[in-house]
């Protein structure tokens, strides 16, 4: 790596640590997701295990706020640009879509909003009930549904939110090159930014990177996925739940 491009780099991190000693999470998540892929683009696997920690905690900092809030609200349509969005949990379901969570998540970023956004479908045939979410891939999974389908309790959403990243996590080729399952990763958290598992589970392949291509130069990253959807996780249920 350039001089130049280091120091940017590090700039860029330290920028990202003052953010969050100021608790300005969504400056220094900007920040530390800047950091993350000009690492990837320079190869720079043991920058890149680094700097998921600041990136990890600007993110469960501002999933807290809206964890604490206690607000699971349920939306069946999109709201009208006067609408109040809140630190709450948000759970999306038909007609609405993955895409459309997608949009109202950016749009909390945006506005600097620590809200939660998850996305259901219609129950299976067998009664579970399919979440989802939608990035440069698609995850899917099916889970139990909330005791009471109309009023889901925010254990019942926390514990849906955890087993849709788990889902991304073991959907992971941990066959491909070390290099390739790096950008798998990446895929899959710009789907699920707020699960910790996954950053841990970056962190830990972005090593196993860095051991692999010592002294090597490393391929460029793979092609940025040009629409949500084209790639598909399904969790290891996914099969059966039909």
């Amino acid at each position: 790596m350039s001089s130049a491009k280091t120091t940017s780099l590090q700039t860029l991190m330290g920028k990202a640590q003052q953010a969050l000693s100021r608790n300005h999470w969504f400056e220094a998540e900007r920040l530390a997701a800047k950091a993350l892929d000009m690492a990837r683009a320079e190869g720079d696997f043991n920058l890149m295990a680094r700097i998921t920690l600041p990136l990890q905690e600007a993110r469960r900092q501002r999933m807290q706020i809206a964890f604490d809030s206690k607000k699971v609200v349920v939306l069946s349509e999109l709201p009208g640009s006067d609408f109040d969005l809140q630190p709450a949990c948000y759970l999306i379901q038909p007609p609405l879509v993955g895409a459309d969570t997608r949009r109202m998540r950016l749009l909390a970023l945006e506005r600097e909003i620590p809200a939660m956004f998850l996305c259901r479908e219609p129950k299976t045939q067998l009664g579970l009930c399919p979440i989802v979410a939608i990035g440069q891939v698609t995850i899917r999974t099916r889970i139990d549904p909330p005791r009471t389908w109309e009023k889901p309790t925010l254990s019942w959403y926390i514990e849906a939110c955890e087993q849709l990243g788990d889902a991304a996590i073991e959907t992971l080729d941990r066959m491909a090159d070390t290099a390739r399952q790096v950008d798998g990763l990446l895929e899959r958290l710009d789907a699920m930014p707020d699960h910790e598992k996954l950053h841990q589970a970056l962190a830990e392949v972005c090593k196993e990177a860095a051991q692999a291509y010592a002294g090597l130069t490393p391929p460029p990253r793979a092609a940025v996925r040009g629409r949500a959807g084209e790639a598909i996780a399904q969790g290891p249920d996914a099969a059966e739940a039909e």
